[in-house]
């Protein structure tokens, strides 16, 4: 039996935990709230990550640290530094594989199925920031200071996953309500389901062979936004989706007040034009098979639901 620390508690970062708690390691799961799966082998952890030392002094007898962690959208840039400053530190000090969970960000627009290979070529400042993080880990690990991996996902879907599609466009369609979409809703669009992002951090953490680079997470066949939605509708029985697309202008008025809009500029190119994530070298070499999008879109629509009647309960 191991010990491994998970940096963060939302969707993957408690996926991560439970698998883990699920092969029998002891797991401390760390955030600013302590929140995190309930089971005997999780040790859930509030503090916070950045404090000089602090990540480093919970990791000394790990085996694998998880980078899970997700600060607000519109802050990347201030905040992911400090984290990735003290997750590298935590890395070094105890000697645990660094298994972090990547985005798609570092590719920037692109014209084609982007694969492991694919040039890095950031557009923005959130895109830079990510591209930055992973560089710096891994020049620490070819200096044999760390070891380190990362496993990069598309928009997720499942349990508690936050995207564009998850927080603003099957919300609204599941009340019955209007969507507005700034994107192209006929696109195809590469899904990544939570649990798979899970189960391939939890893989090469255990894999020597796979550090020193980066997978893509095994993923489903692409999906149109509308495909989603009418998937949605059908799935909870609701009237067919009304859905409509946002004009970049109006999104750049929405973006004058708030922070988080003004964050989606940035990545309209993922939203406009196909965006196809290819996961073909890490599928055959993990033997993992991406889950199927209605299944992924099925466990998605029922968390939504309940988060729904939790709150209405509340109100």
């Amino acid at each position: 039996m191991s010990r491994h620390v998970v940096v963060g508690a939302g969707a993957v970062g408690s996926a991560v935990a439970t698998a883990l708690a699920a092969r029998g390691e002891q797991v401390r799961i760390v955030s600013r709230r302590g929140g995190g799966p309930e089971h005997p082998s999780i040790e859930p952890i509030a503090t916070d990550v950045t404090g000089r030392g602090t990540l480093a002094r919970l990791t000394g007898d790990a085996v694998a640290l998880y980078d899970c962690a997700a600060p607000p959208y519109h802050r990347w840039p201030e905040e992911w530094p400090p984290l990735a400053g003290a997750l590298l530190e935590a890395a070094e000090h105890s000697g645990a594989v660094l298994v972090s969970a990547g985005n798609l960000y570092l590719y920037g627009p692109v014209t084609g199925p982007m694969t492991e290979h694919s040039p890095i070529r950031p557009a923005g400042a959130k895109a830079r920031v990510r591209a930055q993080v992973w560089q710096d880990a891994l020049d620490r690990h070819r200096a044999g200071r760390i070891r380190t991996v990362e496993v990069r996902a598309s928009d997720h879907l499942g349990a508690g996953s936050r995207s564009l599609l998850t927080g603003l466009v099957l919300p609204r369609l599941l009340a019955g309500r209007r969507a507005f979409v700034p994107a192209d809703l006929d696109a195809p669009h590469t899904w990544t389901a939570v649990s798979d992002v899970a189960r391939t951090m939890v893989a090469v953490a255990a894999a020597p062979a796979t550090w020193g680079r980066a997978w893509h997470v095994p993923s489903a066949d692409p999906v149109s936004i509308r495909e989603i939605a009418v998937l949605a509708c059908r799935h909870t029985g609701s009237a067919a989706p009304r859905l409509h697309t946002l004009p970049r202008a109006a999104l750049w008025l929405g973006g004058l007040t708030d922070p988080t809009v003004r964050a989606l500029r940035e990545t309209q190119y993922q939203f406009r034009a196909p965006f196809l994530l290819d996961s073909t070298e890490a599928t055959a070499t993990l033997g993992i098979a991406p889950t199927p999008v209605a299944e992924s879109l099925a466990e998605t629509v029922e968390a939504l639901g309940a988060a729904h009647r939790s709150r209405s309960a509340t109100s």
